[in-house]
């Protein structure tokens, strides 16, 4: 069963106006059904088939022959020589737009290829697993945001796209056969590495630091592993779309404030399987569940934010002194200032943190995000929101 995608609208505009286009995302984000369902009439290869693959790698122009334009050609980092005679094969018909759809699912190899074969020939987004706004308007009776029984549910189940075509699906199973899948070729294929066991070690020594600041010291150390080596592994995990790293806001001069990234899950159904949290119960329940939500709603964020024409950012705020900001997002030249709360019942002291960062910056909007309801008056100028409303001004 399909389900609309909020980038189906985006990708069509952009296909009128480009030559070609790029969607880049994990594994099972659903790039090759998505491009399959909305562009029915293009020829379709994935270079996940070794032949294919063969055939691209070892003669690019037999490979182009045989598979004229329209073409979404899937998995382009397996051959990513291919690009440069794609370029050829877009320069002799510039104008014509629309021509070669690529996924890529390792954002190291195709982004180099791209930048030095079709820069100013392609248009590129990048393709999550299903956000909230996608979830509420499928048919039937999807999870409701604000029932919080059924939001803990959901973090927990996760958010990849086969979780909903196959309902019944064992989540522990499909998780670790997504990380043994994962390992064996995407890692492989961008880095030997030959202690696989530690890789995963470091995965889960991740997990449990999940929404925290990151000290590569104290995870190389207990992981075993060199700093070098913990920042060439984040690089991977991060370019795979395994986690998404969050790096602090640094425009304000006159405070001492902190350079340690923070890491998140790009899926809160993998951090949780990770963490050995099964159920929306023990979601409640377990110690982290304030780091897991506050990696929903920032992933949320994200991909909402990923779907806009405009430059924007995301960072979070921290002194030196420990004032905190869990989120800062830079959209259509405003910042907006976000703390994230799990929590129903609200006080003023949750907002001192953004009444800080307003004394010191200049923000449109500064609102706590939490489980309650109503949208209420915090302190001047900021306000409380349940975490699943989105302003149009902000995104």
């Amino acid at each position: 069963m399909y389900f609309t995608r909020d980038i189906e609208h985006q990708l069509n505009e952009a296909l009128k106006q480009f030559p070609a286009c790029l969607i880049t995302g994990s594994r099972q984000s659903g790039k090759s059904t998505l491009l399959q369902h909305s562009l029915p009439n293009y020829r379709y290869v994935t270079l996940d088939n070794p032949i294919m693959r063969a055939l691209a790698v070892e003669d690019p122009e037999l490979f182009l022959s045989s598979y004229p334009s329209p073409l979404i050609i899937d998995e382009i980092q397996y051959a990513p020589n291919l690009l440069f005679y794609l370029k050829m094969r877009i320069d002799q018909n510039r104008q014509l737009r629309g021509q070669f759809v690529f996924t890529g699912s390792q954002t190291f190899q195709v982004m180099k290829g791209v930048s030095e074969s079709l820069a100013g020939r392609i248009a590129i987004f990048q393709l999550y697993p299903f956000c909230w706004n996608e979830i509420v308007a499928m048919p039937g009776k999807p999870p409701n945001p604000l029932n919080d029984f059924e939001m803990g549910r959901q973090v927990v189940g996760g958010f990849y796209p086969e979780f909903f075509s196959q309902p019944n699906i064992d989540h522990n199973l499909w998780y670790s056969s997504f990380l043994n899948t994962y390992i064996e070729r995407d890692v492989r294929n961008i880095k030997s590495i030959t202690d696989l066991g530690r890789f995963q070690t470091f995965i889960r020594l991740l997990a449990t630091r999940a929404g925290q600041l990151l000290n590569m010291a104290e995870l190389a150390k207990e992981c075993g592993i060199s700093q070098p080596t913990v920042k060439d592994w984040l690089s991977i995990l991060s370019s795979t779309y395994i986690i998404h790293i969050l790096q602090p806001y640094h425009k304000n001069h006159t405070k001492r404030l902190v350079k340690s990234p923070k890491i998140f899950f790009v899926d809160t159904g993998l951090l949780c399987f990770l963490l050995g949290v099964d159920s929306a119960e023990r979601f409640f329940k377990v110690s982290e569940k304030g780091h897991i939500f506050e990696n929903m709603v920032v992933m949320e964020y994200i991909k909402r934010l990923s779907l806009q024409s405009g430059l924007s950012s995301c960072y979070f705020y921290r002194t030196a002194s420990g004032v905190e900001v869990d989120l800062l997002v830079e959209a259509k030249g405003k910042l907006f200032a976000y703390e994230i709360k799990l929590a129903k019942t609200l006080s003023r002291e949750m907002a001192q943190p953004l009444v800080l960062f307003c004394k010191d910056h200049q923000v449109a909007g500064a609102i706590l995000l939490s489980l309650h309801e109503q949208t209420i008056p915090l302190a001047a100028n900021i306000k409380a929101r349940h975490w699943s409303l989105f302003s149009t001004e902000e995104i």
